[in-house]
């Protein structure tokens, strides 16, 4: 099976199912003759400490048991260290689907344990682009999604008050967040062109196709492209917003007339000051400056 594997289990994932889950998962792991040696995270920013601190003492495989908020600490603790990296630097991430979104291992497949374990077992590692933000406190990296607008209402409100109720309290916070819309201006320039400036009720910067475990963001989208896919949710009102939330499931709502798709290398923002952001699952307050795509910055075991 190769070189020996770094777990990085969050037992807070998936409302604390994580942490029942994983020793058993784990050993699952090691049956099948995959070695793997684990750590446990105890708060956040621990998996980001974890993989920084494994990468510079060698380590290169590593496993995010978790949800996707697990994988984005896993890989901001690569990065940047690992850019740039080939050969036997260069690091790879797999995953062991445990907490509450696990939207993108969706990509790829189901989504579920066993496509993962089977991931880890045959070593299907494929090369994963990775998406820099630049914002006023420094920078940051994932591989999902960005979201700003309704979008990240929705998680800043699920995290903060229904993060107990899992993925129900996503529904929740959609229809209280819908009961209190407000469409607000949005400024960006998009690979150097024109700036652009509209009435939004939310943009999403998609790396991967999926959000909130199988809501559809970027049906189009490709992780190894060197492209992000924008999607923009122009001027909404609640009705028109509550009939065209069901179809991102399928990721038809790209097709509704206030819905403008397009992909980009580089994005540049024009926040006038920090805005709630819904980065891979996780909810961060920043003022974002730009988005940049790193292509095949890091490979993932799928």
């Amino acid at each position: 099976m190769g070189g020996r594997w770094l777990a990085i289990v969050n037992p807070a994932a998936g409302g604390g199912r994580c942490a029942e889950l994983a020793p058993r998962a784990l050993a699952q792991l090691q049956q099948a003759g995959v070695l793997v040696e684990e750590s446990r995270t105890e708060t956040v920013g621990d998996a980001s400490r974890i993989a920084r601190e494994a990468y510079l003492r060698g380590v290169r495989r590593f496993i995010a048991v978790g949800g996707d908020g697990t994988a984005y600490e896993v890989v901001n603790g690569l990065l940047p260290a690992a850019l740039g990296a080939s050969g036997d630097a260069r690091p790879c991430l797999g995953f062991l689907p445990l907490g509450t979104g696990n939207s993108f291992l969706r990509d790829f497949g189901p989504g579920g344990a066993e496509q993962a374990f089977a991931g880890l077992r045959e070593h299907r590692r494929r090369a994963c682009d990775v998406v820099r933000l630049a914002h006023d406190g420094g920078e940051l990296y994932f591989i999902n999604l960005l979201s700003v607008g309704f979008v990240a209402d929705v998680a800043t409100m699920a995290n903060r008050r229904f993060k107990r109720l899992g993925a129900a309290g996503y529904g929740v916070s959609v229809v209280l967040e819908t009961a209190r819309l407000t469409p607000r201006p949005f400024r960006m320039r998009v690979d150097g062109g024109d700036v652009w400036e509209q009435q939004t009720t939310f943009v999403s910067f998609c790396n991967s196709r999926y959000t909130g475990g199988t809501m559809m963001m970027a049906p189009f989208a490709d992780t190894a492209d060197g492209k992000l896919d924008v999607i923009l949710a122009g001027s909404m009102g609640r009705f028109a917003l509550l009939c065209a939330f069901p179809r991102i499931f399928g990721g038809t709502h790209v097709h509704l007339p206030t819905i403008a798709c397009s992909q980009a290398r580089r994005v540049d923002l024009d926040a006038t000051g920090p805005l709630d952001l819904m980065i891979d699952g996780e909810v961060e307050r920043h003022r974002p400056l730009s988005l940049e795509v790193v292509a095949g910055a890091i490979d993932v075991c799928v």
